[in-house]
């Protein structure tokens, strides 16, 4: 039932009016040239029969409609329903019913499309968790035949086995699919090497809206006859299409540009009879409004087996533009192009600020690779060129780089660009809208000094950058899409802009496609006589004019069905978390998300290790984004903080912060999930496990006072079986024992026995005890105070116990993870804001106290100095320096980061303190161990969830590593995940300082002596556990026999 409206907007529970007016968000629902919605009764039958017709998943609930609504685009349009077939059989019958009912359809792969040809009223079907393997890899014949949801790595991953790869690689290869690819006729670094996706398309099955199912490629004039003779819906199709070849093909010469990168319109010069009459490339780049894919056959190409990176610094980009034709001509495989702009963005986000150090001299630059049959070969080229561009006052700055390391380091630096230049602090939003325009390169510099005329003629900012070898642009503009007069100087800028890429001979889109952002403007630069001839193409193969319609050809306005648009009001609802760098807003915060994709990675960095298992896009970092946009805007999404499918999509998450360093535009979910759920639960009940597992710091203490009891209990059978039931706590998780002795206690009995004895030389250090180390593992905080001491520093711990709350945000309890932050300020802040540093040995804690702390007592100046003087073990020796003396440990060592620690703050220190100490480590880039927290050990799942993530990377590679080596893992959870998970105990780099002290450390079985280290409870206490333990078994032995006493009379 529809909310009541109020000033045509939707009420949504909670949050008030709506940001969108509801007659807007309801035309976005309206099927292109229905004039109406899709009726509910039409979807509800539709998707009956869809789930009769296919195996997959019919999905046509809020939440998923609300899911697909956009994507890397400035547009929203809600689909009809989305379909997640689990075979080319089932997307046949997908597209066979959804005809029977008049519903236009539209294809997705990576859904990273950037001109919206991913988002439609239409049922949508994403091929990317099923149908997405590769069929086959031919090395002979250099040919692979993939489905079209298969990412591009994952090909590339296979054919690199035999020294090929496909040679199109967009930024976005670890996450976009080769459906999509062909269906934008994507490009890349590389396409200098291979050309477009067109140009490495052989064959295609496709099925077209009316049934048609066959392959196409290039065709010789006696088959196209031998095809049209045999007569039928596919000779029709082969004599219409040879009649508007005919028909039009002087045109096309005429008119098509001769440049690397034309993009825009249908491929229509694939038809010449020069060209073979080659369907298969003529339908690369119809962005599916033409056929549905099923398989693809691709070319590969060789692979350089060895690359070397040469970067050159330029006075500013124009300068750079100005040498490409010359650089070109040298014969790199690459040849990218930045300027100083993007840098800069990248410098005001913080984004791996390791990366820019190891650029140049220069205010543009280009990225340019050679490769070579061995490293040698490859160096020798970037040599000649060097060598070429050397000497006089044009001479660039130049770097050759001799460390792979590196170069992958620099090529993340262009890769970012999408996500880098987006939301900028500091600068106004930038939009993409004129975002890939391409020009012969020989005009690039004429190309780039206009382009940069027109943005300043408009007021507009932009960074300048892409595949300049190929005359390609890429920038993001500070448009203003929010209010009428500002989408008004959006659409002339465009249109001026187009008219200038067409003067130059150029191509509207040089990569990312027409969709809608381009796709009125095709006339503008085909003329109208080929935009007919585009028409007829799409009555040809799509007469019902039902696939992804109003997209790239009669296509919905540049300024239609945009994802803010006009009367868009961002929402600013009283949150828990101040969100300064969204300006206090949580609207602002579900809007950051631009759709790059990157948590869709299957391999690399942390992020997103829940979409890694499950593959749905509910699970990314994206998708969970998304939904908390969509629930702003209160249609279809109507429960506000209430809302079940915002619960749903958050169920999973991990709370790894990965995405807070690894995605671009630094969405920090963790801290969005808190946010949430305190609101979502605010005056109901929580689930069992957020008091089990949430409330662990009060707990621990109960159970220090008579440890040994609390262990026995936590391991009887039944009482055991019992407290996880009680609890959701999985049954298949062993609960971690409680220590004899906390660190706490340890470290005052030590104190008292010996007030001297640790007076250090005058430099003071705070070590934290947190819940972890105190209760579970103090031997960890025995080491670090050893080491510390032994080290000159004077160690001193707070006066009463703390926690930092962590497992609190995990479950929304902000209202108690405030209480606790002002009572660690009142112990902390007065040494932080002396200059003292303060030791937190676990990771998540210290997290806690460098990011939730400034953000939940946002302007308390006490948290911004706990914040700044917070330090990780690693970071304290690492700064300190030689004034910090390492012991050395020859040994290998196996190292997974605390995802955590990796977000937050950033393991460069871990890794150099690790290389002091002379150890051999292998730093895991494995991801997320899967225990996160207390979500590993709740029961259903989330348990199996997280399993499968440790499964993925982590757990196989401790259990592959030899037994003399060191498992290192600074994470409470990490260790738990490990030691459950393969039976190997995890040190803390504070054991491993203690452990390289120790006479033949080299030698010692370091596990063992780990465990040996822990405290021994003293003979008093152990008497005193034991009669609690003997008074405990009996009464419930009393009660037992009570019990059998009153059935038996009963």
């Amino acid at each position: 039932m529809e909310q009541p409206e109020a000033g045509g907007r939707y009420l949504i529970p909670g949050l008030g009016r709506s940001a969108d007016p509801a007659a807007r968000l309801r035309a976005e629902r309206e099927p292109y040239r229905r004039g109406g919605p899709f009726p509910a009764e039409a979807a509800r039958a539709l998707a009956s029969d869809l789930a009769r017709a296919v195996e997959g998943e019919v999905r046509f609930d809020d939440g998923a409609r609300a899911l697909y609504a956009t994507d890397g685009s400035n547009y929203r349009q809600v689909p009809i329903g989305v379909v997640v077939p689990r075979s080319v059989d089932d997307v046949v019958a997908t597209v066979a019913t959804c005809r029977a009912h008049g519903a236009p359809v539209l294809s997705r792969g990576g859904g990273t499309s950037l001109a919206g040809q991913c988002c439609n009223v239409a049922v949508v079907m994403d091929f990317s968790k099923y149908v997405s393997r590769v069929l086959e890899v031919d090395p002979g014949n250099r040919l692979a035949r993939v489905e079209p949801g298969c990412v591009l790595d994952v090909l590339r991953a296979a054919a690199e086995r035999h020294h090929l790869t496909f040679g199109p690689d967009p930024s976005t290869h670890d996450h976009c699919t080769l459906g999509g690819m062909i269906g934008n006729d994507s490009c890349g670094v590389h396409s200098m090497m291979a050309g477009r996706t067109a140009d490495n398309v052989r064959r295609l099955e496709v099925l077209t809206s009316d049934g048609l199912r066959t392959w196409v490629g290039e065709t010789s004039d006696a088959e196209r006859a031998a095809v049209v003779r045999a007569g039928g819906r596919k000779g029709a199709l082969y004599a219409g299409l040879a009649a508007l070849r005919d028909r039009v093909g002087d045109e096309v010469r005429a008119r098509f540009p001769r440049i690397p990168r034309r993009v825009s319109g249908y491929n229509l010069d694939e038809l010449l009879p020069e060209r073979g009459f080659h369907l298969a490339r003529a339908l690369t780049g119809s962005e599916g409004t033409l056929v549905t894919i099923l398989q693809a056959e691709v070319r590969l190409v060789n692979s350089p087996p060895a690359r070397a990176l040469l970067v050159l610094g330029f006075p500013d980009v124009f300068a750079a533009a100005d040498r490409v034709p010359e650089v070109a001509a040298l014969g790199p495989i690459g040849l990218e192009g930045i300027d100083e702009r993007l840098v800069e963005d990248m410098r005001r986000k913080r984004l791996h600020p390791e990366r820019l150090r190891l650029l140049p001299d220069g205010r543009g630059w280009l990225l340019v690779e050679f490769g070579g049959a061995d490293r040698a070969e490859a160096e020798a080229r970037a040599r000649r060129c060097m060598d070429a561009l050397g000497g006089g006052p044009r001479a660039p700055a130049m770097k050759l780089y001799d460390d792979p390391a590196e170069e992958a380091i620099v090529w993340k630096v262009r890769e970012s660009g999408l996500g880098a230049t987006a939301r900028v602090p500091g600068r106004p939003d930038a939009w993409e809208g004129w975002e890939d325009s391409a020009v012969a390169p020989e005009r690039l510099g004429e190309y780039l000094r206009a382009l940069d005329g027109l943005l300043h003629g408009f007021g507009y900012h932009g960074a300048l950058y892409g595949h300049f070898g190929q005359g390609c642009v890429h920038t993001r503009i500070d448009f203003d899409l929010t209010t009428a007069s500002g989408i008004a100087r959006y659409r002339a800028f465009v249109e001026a802009a187009a008219d200038l890429v067409v003067s130059l001979g150029g191509s509207l889109s040089g990569e990312h496609g027409d969709g809608q952002s381009r796709g009125e403007l095709l006339v503008k630069m085909f003329g109208p006589r080929l935009v007919d001839a585009f028409r007829d193409f799409k009555r040809l193969w799509d007469p019902g004019w039902r696939m992804n319609p109003g997209k790239k050809i009669d296509a919905y306005r540049l300024d239609e069905n945009l994802r803010l648009g006009a009367g868009y009001v961002e929402l600013r609802p009283r949150t828990a978390f101040a969100y300064p760098e969204d300006q206090g807003s949580f609207g602002r915060v579900a809007a950051r998300c631009v759709g790059v994709g990157e948590c869709r990675r299957d391999e690399g960095g942390v992020m997103c290790p829940s979409y890694r298992v499950t593959r749905e896009e509910k699970h990314s970092t994206r998708g969970r984004a998304h939904l908390l946009h969509e629930l702003m805007l209160g249609d279809p999404l109507r429960g506000g903080w209430r809302s079940p499918e915002v619960a749903d999509a958050l169920h999973l998450c991990l709370a790894c912060k990965g995405c807070k360093s690894d995605c671009p535009m630094n969405v920090d979910m963790a801290t969005y999930k808190a946010e949430f759920l305190s609101h979502h639960y605010r005056g109901r009940l929580r689930p069992r496990a957020a008091y089990a597992m949430g409330l662990v710091a009060w707990w621990a203490r109960a159970a220090s006072l008579a440890p040994g009891v609390a262990n026995a209990l936590a391991r009887a059978p039944g009482l055991s079986a019992l407290a996880r039931r009680a609890g959701g706590i999985a049954p298949e998780r062993a609960l971690p024992a409680f220590a004899p002795v906390t660190f706490r206690r340890w470290f005052a009995r030590r104190r008292a026995a010996a007030p001297g004895a640790a007076a250090g030389r005058g430099r003071s250090v705070v070590l934290f005890p947190d819940t972890f180390t105190d209760f579970f593992h103090p031997e960890i905080g025995i080491a670090a105070v050893e080491v510390l001491e032994a080290a000159g520093w004077q160690v001193r711990l707070p006066r009463r116990r703390l926690c930092c709350g962590r497992p609190l945000y995990d479950h929304g309890m902000l209202d108690l993870a405030r209480r606790l932050l002002r009572q660690d300020l009142d112990a902390l802040a007065p040494a932080a804001e002396a200059g003292t540093p303060v030791v937190v040995l676990e990771p998540s804690c210290a997290a806690v106290f460098r990011d939730e702390l400034p953000n939940l007592l946002h302007g308390d100046r006490r948290a911004d100095a706990l914040a700044g003087r917070t330090r990780l073990l690693s970071e304290l020796v690492d700064e300190a320096g030689d004034a910090f003396p390492v012991p050395r440990l020859d040994r290998r060592a196996l190292v997974q980061v605390h995802c955590h620690h990796h977000a937050v703050m950033g393991e460069g220190a871990a890794r150099r303190v690790l290389a002091r100490m002379g150890l051999d480590a292998e730093v895991l880039d494995a991801g997320c161990c899967g225990m996160a927290g207390s979500f590993g050990f709740e029961a259903g799942d989330r348990y199996r969830v997280s399993m499968a993530v440790g499964e993925r990377g982590v757990l196989p590679a401790v259990r592959r590593a030899p037994a003399q080596d060191l498992v290192l893992a600074d994470g409470f959870s990490c260790r738990t995940q490990i030691e459950q998970g393969t039976g190997r105990r995890g040190l803390h780099l504070a054991e491993a300082l203690r452990l390289a002290a120790e006479p033949g450390a080299a030698a010692l079985d370091a596990e063992a002596w780990a465990r040996g280290r822990r405290p021994r409870r003293a003979a008093r206490d152990v008497l005193r556990e034991a009669a609690l333990l003997g008074a405990g078994a009996a009464a419930l032995a009393a009660l037992a026999y009570a019990g059998r006493t009153a059935r038996t009379r009963s």
